[in-house]
Order: C-alpha cells, then sequence, then structure tokens
C-alpha cells in the first residue's frame, strides 16, 4: 500500500507524549512490511534531512506561503516537514511562558490540514491516514475517492474553534459544525472511512456519554466503521539485553542482572535497598493520569515494607504534594521532576512493581514498557490498561499484573497492598514477571491489522455527514 501518514508528532524529531511514538513505531513497522509510507509532519524548528528537496506550494491566501521540505532523517527516515508563517515554534502546542495553548494553534493545524489534503493529491496514494485534530482538517478538503482513516489517541483534545473557520475547511466543511462552534475532531468522525482508538476498550468506552468527552454521539453513529487497535512500543529500544542506559543486561531466561540495577538506581536516587519490593512511576502529572490518587495512599505507604520512585512533571499541586512525600521520607520515596528519558528506562528495569492509576487511558505504553522489563504493574482497569493486564489474583495461570477495579483512592492503596504481597512470594512473581515480559509488545502486530484496514478502505468512498 502506498499511504499518506500525517501527525502532527513523531520521535524523536518532536514528541510530547504517545502520539510521537505511536507515529514513529507503527510507520516504521509499516515500512518494514513493504508498505511505501509518506510521513508528513509540521516543521516546527528546522530539523535536518539528507538530500533535501523544497518545494514551495500555493494554497488558500489565509494560510501564507508553504514550504515542504523532503528528505531523510537519521532516526525516522524518508518524511516531509510543512512550513508556513506561524508553525515554527518551541513546543507544538503550547505556550511556555504562559501554560496555556497558542492562540493561533486552529490557523495553525488547519493550515497543516490543508497542504496535508494537497500533498495526497500530488503524491497519488492509496489511502490517506490522519492522526487526531490537529489532521483532521484535511478531511473536509479531500474527493470522496480518497480512501481514509482516522486514529484518536486522546479523545480530550479536539480542536474547538471559531465558527468562522467552516469558511476555510473545504466541500464537507459543515461536518466541522459542532454545538454552536467549529470541533475538527467531530468532522474527523463524521468524514473518515474508518475512525479508530488505540485500544480495543477504549473504542467502547468513546461511545459511552460518561468517557465520550461530548462526542459520543457521533462515535456511536459510526457504529462498526470505529475500530480499537491497541498500540505497540518500540522494542528494540525498551530492551533489557540490550540496553545501553542499564548497570546490568537481563532478559525473560535470566533475569540475575535485574538485581544490579536495581542496587544502582536505589544508589543513585538515596533510597533504601530493602525491605519490600520497589514501586517505581513514570508519569505525566495531571487528571487523566490519576497521581492524585497515589499522592492521597502515600501516608499509607509507611506501613507497607516497600519503596517508591517517581518521575514526572505536570500539575505544580501533584509535583509538590511528590516531593513532600519524598522529604517526609528519606530513604523510602524519592522523586524526580521532569522527564529523563534515560532514568525512566532505569526506572522500569530496577523496578519490582509499577504504578498507573489513570482515569482513563486510551492506550498506555508505561505498562507494557514496564512488562518487558520484567516490572510488573498496577493499574487501573480502563482503556488500553484493561487490554494489556490481566489480574493475577482472577486468573492465577495467565495473570501479568494487579488490575484495580475502579480509580479512586482506597482501590489504589488496596491494588498497592495487593501487589506488595505478591512481590512478597517470589516464586508466583517470577511467574507473573516473566509472562509480561514474554509478550510481544510490537507494532508489527499492529501495523499488520491497519495494513488490513488500509485494503478495507481502499477504493471505497466515504459515507460523509
Amino acid at each position: 500500500m502506498h499511504v499518506l501518514f500525517a501527525s502532527a508528532e513523531v520521535v524523536p524529531v518532536v514528541s510530547t507524549g504517545g502520539l510521537g511514538a505511536a507515529t514513529a513505531g507503527l510507520t516504521a513497522a509499516l515500512r518494514r512490511a513493504g508498505h511505501r509510507v509518506e510521513l508528513v509532519v509540521p516543521d516546527y524548528g528546522g530539523y535536518p534531512l539528507q538530500n533535501e528537496r523544497c518545494e514551495t506550494i500555493h494554497l488558500d491566501p489565509w494560510i501564507g506561503a508553504i514550504t515542504v521540505r523532503t528528505g531523510t532523517h537519521a532516526e525516522v527516515g524518508p518524511m516531509h516537514l510543512v512550513r508556513f508563517g506561524g508553525i515554527e515554534r518551541p513546543h507544538p502546542y503550547v505556550d511556555p511562558d504562559h501554560a496555556r495553548g497558542w492562540g493561533d494553534n486552529d490557523h495553525r493545524f488547519f493550515g497543516f490540514s490543508a497542504v496535508v489534503a494537497e500533498l495526497a493529491r500530488r503524491l497519488g496514494v492509496d489511502v490517506v491516514h490522519l492522526n487526531d485534530w490537529h489532521t483532521a482538517g484535511a478531511l473536509g478538503r479531500l474527493p470522496s475517492s480518497v480512501p481514509t482513516v482516522l486514529t484518536i489517541h486522546n479523545l480530550a483534545h479536539q480542536g474547538w474553534a471559531d465558527l468562522g473557520w467552516l469558511a476555510n475547511l473545504g466541500g464537507a466543511a459543515h461536518a466541522y459544525a459542532w454545538n454552536g462552534a467549529v470541533n475538527a475532531l467531530a468532522g474527523g468522525i463524521r468524514l473518515a472511512d474508518r475512525v479508530v482508538a488505540v485500544s480495543p476498550t477504549y473504542a467502547d468506552e468513546v461511545r459511552r456519554d460518561d468517557l465520550g468527552m461530548g462526542l459520543a454521539p457521533l462515535l456511536r453513529d459510526r457504529g462498526p466503521s470505529l475500530r480499537g487497535i491497541l498500540n505497540g512500543i518500540d522494542t528494540a529500544e525498551w530492551d533489557p539485553s540490550l540496553d545501553p542506559t542499564l548497570v546490568a543486561r537481563f532478559s525473560s531466561r535470566d533475569l540475575d542482572g535485574k538485581s544490579a540495577v536495581h542496587d544502582a538506581l536505589c544508589d543513585e536516587l538515596g533510597i533504601d535497598r530493602g525491605p519490600g519490593p520497589l514501586i517505581t512511576i513514570v508519569s505525566r502529572f495531571d487528571d487523566q493520569k490519576g497521581i492524585d490518587l497515589l499522592t492521597s495512599a502515600l501516608p499509607y505507604l509507611g506501613s507497607m515494607p516497600a519503596r517508591l520512585a517517581v518521575l514526572g512533571s505536570g500539575a505544580p499541586w501533584l509535583e509538590r504534594a511528590v516531593c513532600d512525600a519524598a522529604a517526609a521520607a528519606p530513604g523510602r520515596i524519592a522523586a524526580v521532576i521532569g522527564y529523563d528519558a534515560s532514568l525512566a528506562h532505569r526506572l522500569f528495569a530496577a523496578g519490582h512493581l509499577t504504578v498507573v492509576p489513570s482515569r482513563f487511558e486510551p492506550c498506555g505504553l508505561t505498562q507494557m514498557q514496564a512488562m518487558q522489563y520484567g516490572t510488573v504493574p498496577i493499574v487501573t482497569d480502563v482503556g488500553g490498561l484493561h487490554d494489556t493486564v490481566i489480574d493475577v489474583d482472577t486468573n492465577p495461570r495467565s495473570g501479568t499484573g494487579i488490575v484495580i477495579p475502579r480509580p479512586d483512592a482506597m482501590a489504589v492503596l488496596d491494588g498497592l497492598h495487593r501487589g506488595v504481597r505478591l512481590a512478597t512470594n517470589k516464586r508466583r512473581y517470577a511467574s507473573v514477571q516473566r509472562r509480561g515480559m514474554e509478550r510481544d509488545w510490537s507494532w508489527d502486530g499492529p501495523a499488520e491489522i491497519y495494513a488490513d484496514l488500509y485494503r478495507e478502505v481502499a477504493g471505497m468512498g466515504r459515507s460523509g455527514a
């Protein structure tokens, strides 16, 4: 298949979370499978390309002068980078000086979407794969004969704008009108041939009024055209047998090196080497991730034979709460504010347990990364967490972790107790640990499902709104 894959992010060029990792992982897997993938991303900052060629494109006057740089990125491979007035920024979405979205994000991403539609026309692709609201505006301009797939990575981000934008969104602009405004994702859901949520359970959840973020009626209307395809992770990057950030290597067949990594990390962060398991967390600190549910449980951690190491950033009050907990329990709790990719690897490699207490989770990556490194996850029973972690108490022979039935503080505390009990039963814990490590978390399986979906929509016209 010849695919135009449009995204606002791709690791390692630009990424703020799971979208960038998903873009990199899926496009690489599709290319390995023999598909021709034209990757197009906004040019936020003059990223270097090899064998570069530039093309100037003239579209609507409101977009301004457009330059498309085409070449090969050393790590991503072939790609197109789109630049026009306003797209270049130090952060793709947020003004770091004021901690809010750029005021012209509507212009930036509707303009980018217009260029995506034009590139699809010029390149003559078999299918256009769009991702999140930042590219959904392309559907208003694409002919109905062009097969399309839209993946929703997080329904919370929808691309709201003034109704005046309808004049600039192409022949199907009416599809973007929603609740008295323009909603880019609403239009994408209405117009795409197939809509994909990034896990099967999330695809079910977004149809519910309480979890559909105001778009549940549109998602229910899509019926079987809404699918759930679980994301993967980069299993070459997340491989404890090869990881250069670790003081010792290990695998599911030989776990001896994990103890050395544990001891080294404890010394690095000033945590006691015992007693009990080391619980690790790598997360954003926001309402979705449920870190406040964990901080509510921290006063009770002293009653458990366990230690805790946290890496993350986000809401200032949560940062303070985590740091205060660390200051009150030296040797038991350590907190690092920010994000350090190397430290994230070491935390997953060193830990016995990891906690993902999300209120909602479209897919989630950390639970898969942790399992790849032999760290058993404690997760809430939502979205992709439900699809990737099997509760060991309910399923003793197949369990891969602890599943918390609901996202509240008491349930999280109970999950921590269950996890600590599991970790102290060495034989049972080792079985759970190895099951998680031996699952195939790669992008190869999801890429095959997406390729089948591309073939399904090829030659079809869009149903429209």
